[in-house]
Parts: C-alpha cells; sequence; structure tokens
C-alpha cells in the first residue's frame, strides 16, 4: 500500500468511527430520555417523589450520567430563561384572580349559576364543561383555568363534589379547544407546512365536535356518580348560598367590593380582550391588571400586604412548578435528547406501514406532544414525519391535521405549564391528577382520530 493509499485508508475509517460514533451517541441520548420520561413519571405517579422535586432531581441525575457535569448548570439557566415569562405571568395572573375572588366579582355568577343547576352536582359539572370550552375559545390554558376554577370552585366547595373532577374536566376541554388555529399546535403546524386554516383546520371541526361531545359525555360520567355520592341538595332555604362558601365566604364581607363590581368585571373583560389581541406581552398585561385591581379594591397599604400575604401560598406553589419545569426542559433540550428520542421514533416506523403514515402520525402523536414541547414536535418532528409520508404519497396535509389530534395529552404533560396552576387552584395531587385523568384524554383523542378517519380527514 503506498502513503497515499495508507492515507486515504486511514482517513476513510476515520469518517466511518466518527459516524459510528454520532450514531451510537445518538441511540444514547435516545434511551437516557425514553428513561428519565419513564422514571420521572413513575416517581410522581407511585408518590416517591413530589413533582416538584422530581422535575429537578432527575433531569440533572440523567445529565450527570449523560457526561454533562460540565454543561449542567448553562443547560438548566436556559430552561429557565425560556420559562421565565410564563412563571411571572403565571404569579401575577394568580394574584389578580385572587383580588377579583377576594372583592367577589364572580358571585353573582355563582349565584345564577346555583339556582340553575338546583345543588345538581351532575349539572354543576356538565355546567364545568361547557363553561371551560367556551372560555378556552380564547387558545390560552391559564385564561381557561383561571376563569373557570374562579366561578366553580365555590361551587363545588359548597355541594362538597369532589375536587378532582374541577381539575379534570378543563383539562379535557382545554384538549380539544386549543386544536383552534389561532392556538399554538395548528399554527405551528400551518406555518412549517405552509398551509392555510381552510386546508388543515376546518376539515378537522367535526372531529373536534366529536372531542367535545365526548368531553360533555365524561362529565356526565362523572356527575353520576357525584349525584350518587352526594344526592342532589336542596339550596332554596340556604342564605349562605350569596356568600358561595368556600374560599370567597372565608375572605369576610369586610373584604367584598360590591360598588365595584362594574369596575372589576370592565377590567377583567378588558384584560381578556388585550390577552386576545396580544397588545402587551401576557406578563406585563396581568403586572399592569393586578396593580390597577389592588390599588382600586384596597387602597390602604395595610390591606394590600394582607391580601398579597392569602394568596402567596397558591402562587408560590405554581411558580415554583413552573421553574422545576424549566429545568427539566432545559436539559432535555440542551443535552440534544428530545432530538435522539423523535428521530428514534421515526426510525420505528415500518416501511410496509408507510401507506398508513397519518393514523400513525395521529398516534404516536399522543406521546410525541405529551414528552415534547409543541415547538420540539411541529418544528422538529412534523417536516420529517410529512417528509417520509410524501414518498409514499401521502399528501403533507393529511400529516398535519394528523399531528394536532394528539393535543388532549399534550394539555397533561409536565413542560405545559398551566396545569400547574390548575392543579394548585384546586388543590389536588399531581400525581394523582396524571392517573385520573390519563385513560380519559387518551379516549377524547381516539374518538377525534376515529372521526377523522370516518370523515375523511386523514386517510386509513
Amino acid at each position: 500500500m503506498t502513503a497515499i493509499d495508507e492515507s486515504a485508508f486511514v482517513y476513510e475509517n476515520a469518517y466511518v468511527l466518527k459516524a459510528y460514533s454520532s450514531e451510537g451517541e445518538l441511540i444514547m441520548l435516545s434511551w437516557l430520555g425514553f428513561l428519565m420520561v419513564a422514571l420521572f413519571m413513575y416517581l410522581i405517579m407511585s408518590k416517591r417523589l413530589s413533582a416538584l422535586v422530581a422535575l429537578i432531581v432527575v433531569p440533572v441525575i440523567f445529565a450527570l450520567i449523560g457526561g454533562f457535569g460540565a454543561d449542567i448548570g448553562d443547560m438548566m439557566l436556559t430552561g429557565i430563561k425560556q420559562i421565565a415569562p410564563t412563571g411571572i405571568m403565571l404569579l401575577f395572573a394568580i394574584l389578580y384572580f385572587g383580588i377579583m375572588m377576594d372583592a367577589g366579582l364572580f358571585e353573582p355568577l355563582i349565584a345564577k349559576i346555583l339556582k340553575i343547576v338546583k345543588g345538581d352536582p351532575l349539572k354543576v359539572i356538565v355546567g364545568t364543561a361547557i363553561l371551560s370550552s367556551l372560555v378556552a375559545l380564547d387558545g390560552d390554558g391559564t385564561t381557561t383555568y383561571m376563569i373557570t376554577v374562579s366561578a366553580m370552585l365555590p361551587l363545588y366547595q359548597r355541594l362538597g363534589i369532589k375536587p378532582m373532577i374541577l381539575a379534570v374536566v378543563p383539562m379535557l376541554a382545554l384538549g380539544v379547544m386549543n386544536m383552534a388555529p389561532w392556538g399554538g399546535p395548528t399554527a405551528r403546524a400551518m406555518s412549517v407546512l405552509n398551509l392555510d386554516a381552510s386546508q388543515l383546520f376546518t376539515p378537522v371541526i367535526p372531529a373536534m365536535i366529536g372531542g367535545l361531545a365526548w368531553v360533555i359525555f365524561v362529565a356526565c360520567m362523572l356527575g353520576k356518580r357525584e349525584r350518587k355520592r352526594l344526592g342532589v341538595i336542596d339550596l332554596s332555604q340556604d342564605h349562605t348560598v350569596d356568600l358561595a362558601a368556600g374560599e370567597m365566604a372565608a375572605a369576610g364581607d369586610s373584604l367584598k367590593r360590591p360598588r365595584l363590581i362594574w369596575f372589576n368585571l370592565i377590567l377583567t373583560v378588558v384584560l381578556m380582550v388585550c390577552l386576545i389581541m396580544s397588545f402587551l406581552p401576557l406578563p406585563i398585561l396581568f403586572m399592569l391588571a393586578f396593580a390597577v385591581a389592588l390599588l382600586v379594591n384596597y387602597p390602604k397599604m395595610e390591606e394590600q400586604k394582607e391580601r398579597i400575604s392569602a394568596h402567596a401560598g397558591n402562587a408560590l406553589a405554581t411558580v415554583s412548578m413552573v421553574f422545576a419545569a424549566g429545568i427539566f426542559t432545559g436539559i432535555l433540550t440542551e443535552t440534544k435528547m428530545i432530538d435522539a428520542m423523535s428521530n428514534t421514533i421515526v426510525s420505528l416506523i415500518p416501511d410496509a406501514l408507510g401507506s398508513h403514515m397519518p393514523v400513525l402520525v395521529a398516534l404516536t402523536s399522543m406521546p410525541f406532544t405529551y414528552f415534547m414541547s409543541n415547538d420540539a414536535y411541529y418544528f422538529g418532528v412534523v417536516p420529517i414525519l410529512a417528509n417520509a409520508a410524501a414518498a409514499y404519497g401521502v399528501d403533507p396535509v393529511e400529516i398535519g391535521r394528523a399531528s394536532i389530534l394528539g393535543q388532549p395529552l399534550h394539555v397533561l404533560s409536565p413542560l405545559f405549564a398551566a396545569q400547574y396552576l390548575l392543579i394548585g387552584m384546586v388543590g389536588v395531587d399531581y400525581g394523582e391528577t396524571q392517573r385520573f385523568i390519563l385513560k380519559w384524554a387518551f379516549g377524547t383523542s381516539i374518538v377525534m382520530i376515529v372521526i377523522a378517519i370516518l370523515t375523511g380527514v386523514i386517510s386509513l
């Protein structure tokens, strides 16, 4: 072998070894990612660790195992920085709606609902599903949960309905309504595939209607169980109804501001409109609204301190979870584990099933959107799936439609910050909520997938 041939041989084999090393690293990262998520879910669902501790400790351990110790601090800080605006928004949103509850803004609505439901748990739970579906039209999970829980929690407390149901029903409703074109998932899918709403979203509307029907069905099932357990409570002679019991009643008459109810209502409506129109960044809107609400309703310094202290516990529990989720997200993303996991799953799709890609994408969108952020899935994985499907003659628009049908599982993801607000406001355990809701959320996606197939939105 000549010197030139020998050099070429060494270079060629070095390249092969490098490629092999990269492939091996990809596999290692993929397995680390899957094991990390699996261990996290096991620990919180078995109550071995709290969600707050698990979100911090588990990713750190796996980052160290993967050899990322030198960069782990920067990775964690990157995740925290990315989620910081959400944390700030949730902090001031909790304080704002806490002030509105103290001032009695929601009491007339609650009194009206009580007259309609007449102490029937079934009607209350179905009403929760309808209310959360309507509020979720704005596509924002935070405002959906805040408004729904603020309005309905006193009713649940008054009637003795299990608070877990108030956590589950709005999450199911949001999982369907989050597919609206102005919501994050559909907008991302349209942008990455160069589609408009008439192509991607409009054909999916029948599937969404089916999903909402499923949510109402689940609400009816849960409502019948609660009616059997509690019975229909006679509230006709109950003069405490106007106080709406629970936290609102505990606040006392001295905190109510009946003369300011129209001001508070207009302020809240203006806030919601500005949120939908993105007039200012969400954290800024809630900070301004909170400052105005606190100043007008409780102008004395001592009152302001008391109101902030009264809601500080709920705010701290929620925001701490959000920042812990930022660490989880930062390590999962910055170590490239999330990229390796997506590549592994895509590579597992057999060629024989290529013509069935729309159904496969619809089914795999459930775990994908559960374990990944919407940005990572729609900007990273969906284009790969669309290109792979095109090789089998499948229109990319079907892949786009199929990719949004797993959203009922995404709103349960530990990466979905708004759920920590919901769980904190209702006062239920994260792991128990996951165990309770998973089967119902899975059912929502399956119902929508079946309807999408039957209506020809995606091909079988």
